[in-house]
């Protein structure tokens, strides 16, 4: 077993080693548990089976929820770092000029999102963690879990090499499909919503954008003269020639399972003008899909030694399908709960209880905020109230700033407006996830 880090923190999946904790994966979830582990003192090994840079189905726009979790992880999100800067939504529905809403001036958030590729973005999470004293391991596959025989706790993952990595605690932020979390027994709920996305790149005079555009009307076919279906799409100027866009669509549609989606994006994408240049001819690359899992689809977070981060728990915000803050967010409450259980001891009752707060913090910052998002994709999965949606909501301005707020997850949680008081009362009163 090889215990010390390399000099630049990045190792071979060769050989295996020990660690504090050990991180499956190391997307956004993955990296910044590691970042908040390092800063709290832990010694940190990441298992990433693919190589940086790498490239990940998304839409490479992220919320002022996104970034205030990159201020809290120590990023600089500068435009002089690379970063593209937003300073609101542009959102399509209801009506045929879209509205332009500035992101909402808070207190407990920035007044600017973010765009950034995610093969970019996810290497530079990575190293960042790396600066921190983590330790990087690339072309490391895990398959299985080490379990303790007597107790049945995970004690360390083995990869698809043969290679052994053994720590008393384990986070898997290995994605949607989460082998290690299956192997542990945590399976998805068939109660929580599901969607899917898929997107690509067209080069686009619209690259040079101020706002994140969403459509959320979605027509299968021409507009009001096909279905509508329960999704939104989306158009994210990239400010390099490129725009990033792509589609969601929830599993409360009837279509959900028979709908062939890069098909649907094409034939939505023939409704927009043609000098905006999303056609075949300025396609960079190919349409590529991913599943998003939503509503804390798997549960529980924490078990016998394993947290569950980001995807792989199933934290994707099923209102606008955005994943990555709420990846972030989670990887410091699980960071707290694992700082905490190591300074009682792992292994004793007290550090188990420090442990089992991570689910508990959870189901307290999200879970009633999830509970109405579940009730929302109902909702518009019934072709009728998503008609009545489009026809007398959407055209409403006022009522729109509020669907912003509710959608993004955007409110002060102390002295903010009228808007802010009704969506944290909603939140308060909703049955946890």
């Amino acid at each position: 077993m090889r215990n010390a880090k390399p000099d630049d923190g990045v190792a071979t999946a060769d050989e295996g080693g020990e660690a504090d904790v050990i991180v499956v994966g190391a997307g956004p979830a993955g990296s910044s548990t590691a970042v908040h582990l390092a800063r709290r003192g832990l010694n940190v090994v990441m298992l990433e089976k693919s190589h940086f840079p790498r490239e990940k189905v998304c839409g490479d726009g992220l919320t002022p929820r996104a970034t205030r979790a990159l201020t809290r992880l120590g990023v600089d999100t500068s435009q002089e770092n690379g970063w593209l800067h937003n300073k609101g939504l542009r959102i399509y529905g209801g009506r045929e000029e879209p509205f332009e809403l500035d992101w909402p001036e808070l207190t407990d958030f920035p007044p600017y999102g973010l765009v950034r590729p995610r093969s970019d973005f996810d290497d530079m999470l990575a190293r960042h963690a790396v600066s921190f004293g983590a330790q990087l391991v690339e072309g490391a596959h895990v398959t299985d879990a080490i379990l303790d025989d007597r107790s049945g706790r995970i004690v360390g993952v083995t990869t698809k090499n043969g290679s052994q990595w053994r720590a008393p605690l384990v986070v898997a932020a290995d994605g949607n499909s989460s082998r290690l979390s299956v192997s542990m027994g945590m399976n998805k709920r068939d109660d929580r919503p599901m969607g899917v996305a898929v997107r690509t790149y067209y080069t686009s005079p619209r690259t040079n954008d101020d706002y994140l555009e969403s459509w959320l009307e979605l027509w299968e076919g021409k507009p009001h003269a096909s279905t509508l279906m329960p999704g939104y799409g989306w158009i994210f100027g990239m400010g390099d020639g490129t725009s990033n866009v792509g589609l969601g669509v929830l599993n409360t549609s009837k279509a959900f399972g028979s709908t062939d989606y890069r098909a649907l994006l094409k034939r939505w994408l023939e409704n927009t003008p043609e000098e905006w240049g999303f056609r075949d001819e300025n396609m960079v690359g190919k349409v590529q899909g991913a599943a998003l899992p939503m509503a804390f689809n798997r549960q529980p977070h924490y078990g016998r030694g394993l947290l569950m981060v980001g995807d792989a728990g199933g934290m994707v915000n099923p209102f606008n399908g955005e994943g990555i803050a709420y990846a972030m967010e989670a990887a410091e409450l699980a960071a707290d709960a694992i700082a905490e259980a190591r300074s009682r001891g792992i292994g004793t009752t007290g550090a188990e209880k420090a442990l089992q707060g991570y689910p508990t913090a959870l189901k307290a910052s999200l879970g009633g905020y999830y509970r109405l998002g579940t009730v929302f994709v109902k909702l518009i999965g019934d072709p009728r109230i998503m008609s009545l949606c489009t026809t007398y909501g959407l055209p409403h301005k006022t009522l729109m700033k509020f669907v912003m707020k509710l959608l993004a997850n955007l409110t002060d949680a102390r002295d903010g407006d009228a808007m802010d008081r009704i969506i944290n009362a909603l939140c308060k009163a909703a049955p946890a996830a």
